[in-house]
């Protein structure tokens, strides 16, 4: 995980939310509002997430060995589906809970000003957070691609995971805001609970969308659209190859791809032939597409009767020109 690219969101926002933690803690003790130890506590889950994303991409680094042969790049999709699970269960359902018992008991809301001086300081750190994930990821995302595009297809889980979390704990200040804020107007301890309420939904909902997208990862996602395109015109480029009979792909980490195939070469080759073509083979790919740091090329002889064309959502076949 580079240090100026996932690393520098989850730093700005694990700094942001520490301090927002503590003040948060301090108006809820001072005003008992119900919104701020919901808030107070999302934003220690989400300093602890950002400390787990960390320790992700440390344990990331580890080099291969025998126990782990193609190394341990996925340790980030683990953590991020940690995450997932962290937000859900020490954010979600706690203020879910919380503002479902001060429905049923209010509890009064007094010294209204710190909370909302708290809320206002908060928006503009969060702000400064998001500002900074947004940056970051602006480096890696595709041009013209959504950001709901990004979230969807990014193989690196950091950022995307606090692209959300920043945007969840900008929505869950705003809905503080509106719950302390209605309370102090009309002195109504009510509107402190539902705004907590919402405030446990939104996490709910934030981590079932990260719970989801993490778990595709640890399944075993392959090769982008352009990635995948770019492996099949660099196999195909030197002319070697008579067919590209199939091939697959398989992200073994964000910044490592596996890259299996089988190519037909001309059935009266050399062995040292085919051995030399298949070493140019790999390099137009780890030239084309960096990240294929694990190839194997299979080379073959073309036989349609049993290599029949496969379903195109899993194989390519072309022919030769």
């Amino acid at each position: 995980m580079s240090a100026t690219g996932g690393s520098k969101a989850i730093i700005a926002a694990f700094l942001a939310n520490m301090g927002i933690a503590v003040a948060k803690f301090v108006a809820w003790l001072l005003s008992g509002s119900a919104s701020m130890l919901a808030e107070a506590i999302h934003s220690v889950a989400d300093s602890g997430n950002q400390l787990l994303l960390l320790l992700g991409g440390k344990k990331a680094q580890r080099k291969a060995d025998r126990e782990h042969p193609f190394g341990y790049g996925r340790e980030r999709y683990v953590y991020a589906f940690v995450v997932s699970i962290i937000l859900f269960s020490a954010g979600g359902l706690f203020s879910v809970y919380e503002g479902v018992n001060k429905l049923r008991d209010p509890h009064e809301v007094t010294n209204y000003w710190i909370p909302l001086t708290v809320l206002a300081i908060a928006i503009l750190l969060e702000s400064f957070s998001l500002r900074t994930a947004i940056k970051e990821s602006n480096k890696v995302r595709e041009p013209g691609q959504s950001w709901v595009a990004f979230v969807r297809r990014a193989k690196a889980p950091e950022l995307p995971v606090v692209l959300l979390e920043d945007i969840a704990a900008l929505i869950g200040l705003l809905l503080a805001l509106f719950g302390v804020g209605l309370t102090a107007i009309t002195h109504n301890p009510m509107w402190d609970a539902i705004g907590t309420l919402l405030i446990g939904l939104l996490l709910i909902l934030v981590a079932i969308v990260l719970g989801v997208e993490t778990k595709s990862l640890l399944v075993g996602e392959g090769a982008s659209e352009s990635d995948h395109d770019a492996i099949i015109e660099a196999i195909e480029a030197g002319g070697e190859v008579q067919r590209l009979i199939h091939m697959k792909t398989l992200h073994i980490g964000p910044d490592e791809l596996l890259v299996a195939a089988k190519v037909a070469l001309a059935s009266d080759k050399l062995v040292r032939d085919a051995a030399r073509d298949i070493d140019d083979i790999e390099k137009r790919i780890r030239d084309a597409v960096p990240k294929a740091r694990i190839i194997y090329i299979e080379p073959d002889i073309y036989r349609p009767a049993l290599d029949p064309e496969p379903p195109t959502d899993v194989f390519v076949l072309k022919s030769a020109d």
